[in-house]
């Protein structure tokens, strides 16, 4: 796969901050359909462009297509720039495999698949709750996001970004703070300190969380 220039690829994401944080629709597969376009453009007013054919060619609700797709096209992004700054540092060995959905690289040889996500407001507790009890937000986490097609019970990864201000997913586009965070986390990996999901016992998985607090 094609390195991303990460600088450019920052100011690109960051196009999206003046907009709000609206899906207006859970993600279904018609939708992806049209919108699967943000897999092959970086440049924000290239997007906003597609946005706008797509729109007038299915005669699809402009604003909610709109939010969909530049959501899609963000956490794509974001989560394609964070899995590079994982690749290289030592210890970490990209997956050989590009099609595996399951594994993103691995961890002095513990595999993983990678989440990065705002710190979810579903979860019902606070932070400080939730970094006091990270095997009970972990557990959460497996049950309520990646669900249907996505789902699985393989060891997951989670980057959560959480800022003060209440802008969480503005995080997601902080690429060279978030390159610190997870140089950190990598230098002082122990397999050791995982922690069981305890989804299923018949076939057991293994997480973490680094955690992204500005």
């Amino acid at each position: 796969m094609k390195e991303l220039d990460l600088i450019k690829l920052e100011a690109e994401l960051k196009k999206r901050w003046p907009y709000r944080d609206l899906w207006f629709r859970k993600q279904n597969d018609t939708w992806d359909d049209y919108s699967n376009f943000i897999y092959n453009i970086q440049g924000f007013e290239d997007l906003i462009e597609r946005i706008d054919l797509t729109v007038k060619k299915f005669d699809l609700n402009k604003k909610h297509f709109f939010y969909y797709t530049v959501n899609r096209w963000y956490n794509y992004w974001s989560a394609r720039a964070v899995e590079q700054l994982f690749i290289g540092l030592d210890g970490v060995v990209a997956a050989t495999n590009k099609r595996d959905r399951l594994v993103d690289f691995s961890i002095q040889r513990v595999k993983f698949d990678l989440k990065t996500t705002k710190f979810p407001r579903g979860f019902g507790r606070n932070l400080t709750f939730a970094q006091s009890h990270e095997q009970k937000l972990i557990k959460w986490l497996y049950l309520n996001q990646s669900t249907g097609r996505r789902f699985h019970t393989e060891n997951r990864l989670f980057l959560i970004v959480y800022s003060t201000d209440g802008y969480h997913y503005k995080l997601k586009a902080e690429i060279a703070w978030l390159r610190t965070v997870i140089e950190n986390y990598v230098a002082e990996f122990n397999p050791e300190q995982l922690k069981r999901p305890h989804i299923t016992e018949t076939k057991p998985a293994y997480s973490d969380i680094i955690w992204a607090i500005r």
